[in-house]
């Protein structure tokens, strides 16, 4: 049996509402089946405990060692997040025990500093997205008076030199976009490195039906992520008060972890129902005209599209999310048609039902039981 040792930067399960801590317990739970796993982990452990695998957790640094190891990050010229995610004593454990593995398995890429020296087993990193072009997008769309805007755009550089370095020292790096291989194939000397594997859904749900009685517009995401709070901010103060003349009952709903001070922020706002993080959705999407998608910031596949798609929910995506999707989602060019869209979904049936039907359509090669899969020939290739 093989040994394998993940390592991630977040708990797995922690419950946390997110697509990458999704997607790690996901792949856990399923290499646990075939193989001996130790999982580690920058977090609290608690008292963890899950059958059949190895727990080994560290503690977050505290507050004045995270900016001294972003600043040395930026001194090495590696990104900030590797300063943020960064663990003496993980980094430590990690090269001590490496070789007692046959496979090391780097869940997202601020894991990928802790590749250990000299490990000659396989080394897989799960990428997902090309970060470089998300922090490019990033910078891009903040204003000239935003510190944040050169500060993403040193980042956005230094990933893209960390990238280059990843595909040539990895054995093998996944991501989620068949766009965005071709891409990093195009960019980069990848030698047929690089692997396209579906982000995933774990079920279907019960398909829902036209009401011309919805009155909820649907927003699941994790807020502490940039292009999502942007996202619902925009939404908020730039859309939603022209619906509410056509629709005064309508409400803008957002689903996620939030910071206590956005919470605050927009709950000020007419119409916005903030939830906070929920395990099962269902309730809020049968009542839901659509799921919208209007991030200006998005690379990848967004795991909300699909998420919306399992109800059969129509989507509304920003040009940058549908990409992805062909022509299951529908797309605006301005902000008035973003308005006409979703107020034709409410009132008309027909268009409506077209859209639901795509999206559960589409959303049945993205089921986990297909996909996981894949997740096993790459491990014993």
């Amino acid at each position: 049996m093989k040994r394998i040792l993940f390592i991630t930067t977040r708990n797995p399960y922690s419950g946390r509402y997110s697509g990458d801590v999704i997607r790690s317990f996901k792949i856990i739970n399923l290499l646990k089946r075939r193989y001996k796993i130790d999982l580690v982990f920058l977090g609290r452990k608690d008292n963890l405990r899950i059958k059949d695998l190895n727990i080994i957790s560290f503690e977050q640094p505290n507050y004045l060692k995270k900016i001294l190891y972003c600043i040395i990050s930026l001194l090495k010229l590696e990104p900030i997040q590797f300063g943020l995610f960064y663990s003496e004593s993980m980094k430590n454990y990690i090269q001590e025990n490496s070789n007692n593995y046959d496979v090391i398995f780097f869940h997202h890429i601020r894991s990928s500093q802790f590749l250990p020296r000299d490990y000659y087993g396989k080394t897989i990193l799960d990428m997902g997205d090309l970060y470089s072009d998300n922090y490019s997008q990033t910078s891009k769309y903040l204003s000239f008076l935003n510190p944040l805007k050169y500060i993403y755009y040193l980042e956005s550089l230094i990933i893209k030199s960390v990238e280059a370095k990843i595909f040539s020292i990895f054995d093998e790096v996944l991501l989620f976009s068949k766009k965005e291989v071709d891409k990093a194939n195009k960019s980069y000397d990848s030698v047929k490195k690089i692997i396209q594997i579906d982000e995933s859904v774990e079920k279907l749900h019960k398909k829902l039906s036209f009401s011309s009685k919805k009155l909820k517009i649907l927003f699941v995401g994790n807020l502490n992520y940039l292009p999502n709070i942007l996202a619902c901010k925009n939404f908020i103060k730039d859309i939603l008060p022209k619906i509410r003349i056509k629709i005064p009952n309508i409400k803008f709903c957002i689903i996620g972890d939030i910071k206590d001070n956005d919470r605050s922020h927009l709950s000020k706002y007419n119409n916005v129902e903030i939830l906070g993080m929920k395990k099962d959705i269902s309730k809020y999407a049968k009542n839901s005209i659509c799921g919208i998608a209007n991030l200006s910031i998005a690379t990848g596949v967004q795991v909300k599209v699909l998420t919306y798609m399992t109800y059969g929910l129509p989507v509304i995506c920003s040009d940058q999310v549908a990409k992805n999707f062909d022509k299951n989602v529908l797309t605006y060019k301005s902000n008035s048609d973003l308005i006409d869209k979703i107020i034709k979904l409410k009132n008309k049936k027909n268009f409506w039902n077209s859209f639901s039907k795509k999206s559960y359509f589409y959303v049945k090669k993205f089921k986990w039981k297909n996909i996981s899969k894949k997740y096993f020939k790459i491990v014993d290739a």
